[in-house]
C-alpha cells in the first residue's frame, strides 16, 4: 500500500510541520531546557555541525523548535547523525527530554535507538506531548504499559522496528490518539479490544507482525477510522459484520492472514471505501448482488488467492473509478455480462485487471471488450472462455492463455474445454481452426502455446527475463554441471540431480511445426547480425516470421547437445504457467540441427539489467531492490510449479494437489536457484552460469558474510548500484540467507521451492522470530532447529568461512552467545539481527531422503 504509507507520513508531517510552524524562532528561554538539550547532545553523541556549541539552540540546532516564548516545544532526529565516537555504542538514551516540560513532539525517524523504551517514557514526558515517532529507529524489546500514561498522545509510530511481545491492552486509554502505526515489527499476540476506545483514531496499521487470533469486533465501534491495515499477519475466524459500521473507512486491508469465512453484507455500508484487499486468505462463498452496489468509490479490489465462487455480481461492473481489479486464483465461475463496464467509459486507464486462474466460460461479448483497452495489463488466462479472441494475438499487455479461444496460441486441448462444457450441462463449439504452419494464414494464430522458464515482474510493466532462465531448460536437458559432485553422490549426477538420457515427446501436441526455409528468411540466414548470444544448448537467434511475429530461435547442435531439444519439448508439452515466456513451436527437419521457436521478449534479460549501471545523464537507475525482490519471486512460483503442480491438466486446481518432481533433479534446480539469488543479491554476474574456479572461488568468498545471526555482514557483498535502506537491508538478508540454503552440498537438505516461494513472498518473516504462529496453513510440522541446520549448519565446506572474515564468531560460538548480537552497519548504526527464521514459513522438511544414500 505504498500510497497510503504515504499518505500516513504525510498526516505525520503535517503534525510535525504545524508544530513548527506555531514556534516562532526565539531565543531559548529555559534553563531546564538548555539543560535537557545538551543532555541529548551528550548521550546521543550527536556532531557540532548540527548542534553547536555557543549558540542558541532555538535558532540553530537543526531539528530543535522553540515557541515564541523561548520554550522547546519539538525535538526532530531525523537527518542527523552521530560522531564517531556516538556510533560506537548507540543506545535509547534521551533521559534529557524529561527536562523538555513544554515538548510536544519527538521525531527519531531512521535515526538509531538501541534498545527498549524507556518505561519513564509515559510518566515523566511533559503533559503538552502529543507526537511520538521512532519509525525505523532499531528500537527493541516490548512496548511498556507506561507508555499509556502519556494522555495528550495523538500520533504514536513505531513502525520498522524490531519491536517484541504483545501490544498493551493500556494503549486503548489514549483517548485522543489519531494515528497508530505499529508495522513491520515482530509483535505477537491478539489484538486488544480495548482499541474500540480510541474514538478518535483515524488511521490503524498493525500490519507486517506476527499477530493472532480474530479481528476484534470492537473495532467496528471507532467511527473516524479512515485506514485499517491488518495485513501480514496470522490472524484467523471470519471478517467481523462490525467493520460495516465504520462509514468513514477508505482503505480496508487484511491480505495475507488466515481469514475464513464469507464476505459480510454488511461491508456494503461502506461507502467512502476506495481500496479494498482481501486477498492471500482463506474466504469463500459468493459475492453477493449487493455488495458493490453502493461502494461506488471503490478504487481498488484485491480478493486474489482465496476460494470464492459463483459469479461475480452485476454491480461491480458500475465501478466507474476502479483501477485495480485482481480476483485472480479463486474459484469464480459464470459468463461474463454483455454490457460495457463503467470504467470504460472513463478517460483514466486502469492500472490492473486479473481474472485468471478461475472458471469463466462462454464468449466475450463485444461491448465487455472494452475493458481490454482500459488497463495497462490484462490478465484473463486460465479460464475456459471461448469463441473469437476479443484481442490480436500478439497483444503485448494481455495474457489470455490456457482459454478455448479459436484461432488463438496457447489454449487448452479441445478435448479439455469439451469435458468442461459437458460436465457442466453447456453447449460447446468445439471447431479449433488449426494452421499446418504459420504462414498459411497471415492471422491465425498456433494451436497450443507452451513456456519456457522465466524471471517476473519490473515495475509497473512486466520485466521478462527471457534469456537467462532458458538455463532451467538446459538443466532439464543436460546442461552443463553447475556444482560440484559430492562425495557419495549419485554418479554423473551434478549436484546430486539425475537427468534423464532421452524423452518421448509427442510433437503433435507442442507447439507448430516450422519449415526450415521459414526459420531461414526470419533469422536472415542466422546472421551474426541477428545473433542474441551462444547458449549452453544452442545457439539463440532474434527473428520475425513473414506475419510480423517477432520471435527467437534457439539453434541446437544435436551432436553436442544429443536429447536437448526434445527435453524440452517435452518440458513444453507439461509447463502451463503464467511466469513462462511463450514457446511457439518447434522444425525438426534437419538431421544435425534442431530449432526451438518461442515469442521475442523485448525487455532483455537478468545479465543486461544488471550489467548497465546508474546513468544519470540518461535518468537510467540500476536495477532497484523491490524488482530484484519481484524477479526473484516470479522465478520461484515458475520452479514451484514444475516441482509441486506440474502434472496432467485438470479441470481447476485444488489447494491439496501436488505432484512433485523427482527429489534429485528438483534439489539440483534449487542449487541453480541459489546462484541466482546471488546474482540479485550481490549483483555479480557469472555466478549462475558455470562451476568453474573463478565461480567456485566467488562462492567461497561471499558466502561467509551470510549469517542467520549477523545482519551486518550481508551489507559488505551487496551490489554496491543497489541503493538500499535500513529497512530494505532486512530483505536482502533474508534473500541471501534463502540462498545459501539452496546451496547447501547436501541435496537433501536443500529446502523445496514451496518452502523457498514463501520466504521470498515474505521475507521479514525468515529473520524475525515467531514464536506465537497461529497460521494454520503454514505452522504444520515446524521444527526451528531442523532449519537451523537445512540454512546454516550444514555449511561447514572449510575452515575459510570463518578465516576469510575478519572478527566473525562461528556460529555454534553465535548460538551460545548470550548476549545482545550486533553488527556495525553503515553510518555505524547497530543491527538488531538476532531474530531467527519464521517457523510458518520454514516448516521442517518430512519425507525427504538424503540423497548420498
Amino acid at each position: 500500500m505504498p500510497r497510503v504509507a504515504a499518505a500516513v507520513v504525510a498526516l505525520v508531517l503535517v503534525l510535525v510541520v504545524a508544530l513548527w510552524c506555531a514556534a516562532a524562532a526565539q531565543n531559548l528561554s529555559s534553563v531546564s531546557d538548555l539543560s535537557g538539550l545538551y543532555s541529548l547532545r551528550a548521550s546521543l553523541g550527536l556532531r557540532a555541525r548540527d548542534w553547536p556549541r555557543r549558540v542558541d539552540p532555538c535558532t540553530s540546532w537543526a531539528g530543535v523548535a522553540c515557541s515564541a516564548a523561548g520554550r522547546v516545544v519539538g525535538v526532530d532526529l531525523s537527518g542527523l547523525r552521530r560522531t564517531r565516537l556516538g556510533r560506537q555504542g548507540p543506545q535509547f538514551a534521551v533521559d534529557g527530554l524529561r527536562n523538555l516540560t513544554q515538548l510536544r513532539s519527538f521525531n527519531a525517524t531512521r535515526f538509531a535507538l538501541p534498545g527498549p523504551i524507556p518505561d519513564w517514557f509515559g510518566r515523566d514526558l511533559a503533559p503538552t506531548f502529543a507526537v511520538l515517532v521512532l519509525r525505523h529507529a532499531s528500537v527493541v524489546g516490548s512496548i511498556p504499559d507506561s507508555l499509556s500514561g502519556t494522555a495528550g498522545l495523538t500520533v504514536l509510530v513505531l513502525a520498522r522496528n524490531a519491536i517484541t511481545g504483545n501490544i498493551p491492552p493500556t494503549l486503548g486509554q489514549l483517548a485522543n490518539l489519531t494515528v497508530l502505526d505499529l508495522s513491520r515489527n515482530a509483535l505477537s499476540g491478539p489484538i486488544p479490544a480495548s482499541f474500540g476506545a480510541l474514538a478518535s483514531l483515524s488511521y490503524l496499521d498493525l500490519s507486517s507482525n506476527f499477530l493472532s487470533g480474530p479481528v476484534p469486533l470492537a473495532l467496528g465501534t471507532i467511527r473516524d477510522l479512515k485506514t485499517l491495515i491488518l495485513g501480514n499477519n496470522s490472524l484467523t475466524g471470519s471478517i467481523p459484520s462490525q467493520l460495516g459500521d465504520l462509514s468513514s473507512l477508505i482503505v480496508l486491508d487484511l491480505i495475507f492472514n488466515s481469514l475464513a469465512g464469507s464476505l459480510p453484507d454488511d461491508l456494503k455500508n461502506l461507502r467512502s471505501l476506495q481500496n479494498l484487499s482481501l486477498g492471500d486468505n482463506t474466504l469463500s462463498g459468493s459475492l453477493s448482488a449487493g455488495l458493490f452496489a453502493s461502494l461506488t468509490r471503490l478504487q481498488s479490489i484485491k480478493l486474489s488467492h482465496n476460494n470464492f465462487s459463483g459469479a461475480l455480481p452485476d454491480s461491480l461492473w458500475s465501478l466507474s473509478e476502479l483501477r485495480v481489479f485482481d480476483v485472480s486464483f479463486n474459484n469464480l465461475t459464470g459468463i461474463l455480462p454483455d454490457l460495457m463496464p463503467a470504467v470504460a467509459n472513463e478517460n483514466i486507464s486502469g492500472a490492473l485487471f486479473d481474472l485468471s486462474s478461475n472458471l469463466y466460460y462462454g464468449v466475450i461479448s463485444p461491448h465487455f471488450r472494452s475493458i481490454f483497452t482500459r488497463f495497462v495489463m490484462v490478465d484473463i488466462s486460465n479460464n475456459y472462455l471461448e469463441g473469437a479472441l476479443p484481442v490480436d494475438n500478439a497483444s503485448n499487455n494481455i495474457s489470455f492463455g490456457l482459454n478455448c479461444f479459436k484461432d488463438a496460441i496457447n489454449q487448452r486441448k479441445p478435448e479439455e474445454c469439451l469435458q468442461f462444457y459437458t460436465e457442466r450441462g453447456l453447449s460447446y463449439d468445439g471447431n479449433v481452426t488449426q494452421s499446418p504452419h504459420p504462414s498459411s494464414t497471415s492471422k491465425k494464430g498456433h494451436r497450443n502455446l507452451k513456456y519456457i522458464l522465466i524471471g517476473t515482474l519490473g515495475s509497473t510493466l512486466v520485466l521478462m527475463i527471457s534469456i537467462l532462465l532458458l538455463v532451467y531448460c538446459l538443466k532439464r536437458s543436460g546442461g552443463p554441471r553447475v556444482e560440484q559432485q559430492e562425495s557419495g553422490g549419485a554418479a554423473g549426477t551434478p549436484g546430486g540431480g539425475t537427468q534423464a538420457s532421452s524423452v518421448a515427446v509427442n510433437l503433435s501436441a507442442v507447439g507448430e511445426a516450422f519449415h526450415y526455409e521459414q526459420l531461414v528468411r526470419a533469422t536472415s540466414g542466422f546472421s551474426d547480425v541477428n545473433l542474441i548470444k551462444h547458449g549452453h544448448s544452442g545457439d539463440i537467434y532474434r527473428g520475425v516470421l513473414e506475419i510480423g511475429v517477432s520471435i527467437v530461435v534457439k539453434r541446437i547442435n544435436i551432436l553436442v547437445r544429443k536429447d536437448a531439444y526434445a527435453a524440452e519439448l517435452d518440458l513444453f508439452s507439461k509447463g502451463l504457467h503464467r511466469r513462462l515466456v511463450p514457446f511457439i513451436g518447434h522444425c525438426l527437419e534437419n538431421e544435425n540441427e534442431k530449432f526451438l521457436v518461442y515469442k521475442y521478449v523485448p525487455n532483455g534479460d537478468l545479465c543486461r539489467a544488471l550489467q548497465r549501471k546508474p546513468e544519470p545523464e540518461e535518468g537510467f537507475h540500476s536495477l532497484d531492490w523491490l524488482k530484484r525482490l519481484k524477479i526473484a519471486t516470479g522465478i520461484a512460483e515458475a520452479l514451484c510449479y514444475f516441482h509441486h503442480e506440474c502434472s496432467p491438466p485438470l479441470v481447476h486446481r485444488t489447494s491439496e494437489q501436488s505432484i512433485s518432481g523427482p527429489p534429485a533433479t528438483c534439489a539440483y534446480d534449487v542449487y541453480c536457484f541459489g546462484k541466482i539469488l546471488l546474482e540479485l543479491v550481490t549483483g555479480k554476474l557469472g555466478i549462475s552460469g558455470s562451476s568453474d574456479a573463478t565461480t567456485n572461488d566467488m562462492l567461497d568468498h561471499t558466502l561467509p558474510y551470510i549469517n542467520m545471526y549477523e545482519k551486518g555482514l550481508v551489507a559488505k557483498i551487496v551490489d554496491p548500484f543497489l541503493v538500499v535502506d535500513e529497512d530494505h537491508l532486512e530483505e536482502v538478508w533474508a534473500m541471501a540467507i534463502v540462498a545459501k540454503s539452496c546451496l547447501d552440498p547436501k541435496p537433501s537438505r536443500r529446502p523445496p521451492m514451496r518452502h523457498i516461494l514463501k520466504a521470498l513472498e515474505n521475507p521479514l518473516k525468515v529473520v524475525r522470530e515467531d514464536n506465537n504462529s497461529g497460521s494454520a496453513r503454514l505452522r504444520a510440522t515446524s521444527s526451528r532447529g531442523s532449519w537451523n541446520a537445512a540454512f546454516m549448519g550444514s555449511w561447514r565446506r572449510s575452515s575459510s568461512e570463518i578465516a576469510s572474515v575478519p572478527g566473525q564468531l562461528r556460529e555454534d560460538q553465535v548460538l551460545r552467545h548470550s548476549g545482545t548480537t550486533r553488527s556495525q552497519g553503515s553510518g555505524g548504526e547497530q543491527s538488531f539481527s538476532r531474530k531467527r527464521p519464521s517457523k510458518e514459513i520454514f516448516p521442517e522438511p518430512s519425507g525427504l531422503r538424503d540423497m548420498e544414500d
